[in-house]
């Protein structure tokens, strides 16, 4: 989605010479109506009609559908927010389309692969104590009240949630959920994001220097109504 008419139709000319079938909204009233639609979302954030980062954000409330943010905003902190609002990946104007194309197919690589671990294991449910997560269906609960995940932190939580009291080092978080391409301050602010959604700091645990463990041995669940999702 992209309002810039020009930019637009270039952009789905690229695409389409790649072999994209390419569908095209220039509002984000339009990228609400259509997304269910998508296999892979494009957003600029600058619309001009509604907030690029408030689209991601109720966009993916609802789908698990990839969404690369492409805009011309390069502060560390518009990277943040728009990984935070659930964005699989992040690219800032002016790019190389081969660059785009080779994101494109990280994304989709590491959500293909998600989607077949999941639906490969042995199990599709983990329980710990008041706390469990569907890897099929991507749905937490607590106490029986279900949680809102981003994918990205649905992913995290379920790789250190599959490994157990084993400590996972960043650099495998970063692989194994960005591709690699992330910076250790991400990984903590997606880290502090489920801590508190699941309105506890026990399960995951910091080791410092190295990375973080899964903690099986505690007994967190909702014990007030200010638990956050």
């Amino acid at each position: 989605m992209e309002s810039n008419a020009r930019e637009r139709e270039s952009l789905s000319r690229k695409l389409q010479r790649h072999g994209y079938p390419v569908t095209a909204v220039d509002t984000g009233a339009g990228a609400l109506r259509r997304h269910y639609e998508a296999a892979l979302i494009l957003l600029n954030v600058d619309l001009s009609d509604l907030d690029g980062i408030e689209i991601c954000r109720t966009v993916r409330d609802s789908s698990a559908v990839p969404i690369i943010i492409v805009t011309a905003r390069a502060s560390e902190l518009d990277r943040i927010l728009g990984l935070r609002s659930g964005a699989d990946d992040y690219i800032v104007h002016p790019y190389g389309t081969r660059e785009l194309i080779a994101r494109i197919q990280a994304v989709t690589r590491r959500c293909r692969t998600s989607q077949h671990n999941s639906a490969s294991a042995g199990s599709d449910l983990l329980r710990y104590d008041q706390l469990t997560i569907n890897s099929r269906t991507r749905r937490v609960e607590l106490s029986g009240t279900p949680l809102k995940m981003t994918r990205k932190e649905f992913d995290l939580l379920l790789l250190l949630a599959a490994n157990p009291d084993t400590v996972i080092d960043r650099h495998t978080i970063a692989d194994q959920i960005w591709d690699g391409s992330l910076s250790s301050r991400t990984v903590d602010t997606h880290v502090n994001n489920l801590r508190k959604k699941l309105n506890c700091n026990d399960w995951i645990i910091t080791v410092r220097g190295v990375g973080f463990r899964f903690a099986t041995d505690v007994g967190c669940g909702i014990e007030d109504d200010n638990l956050s999702a």
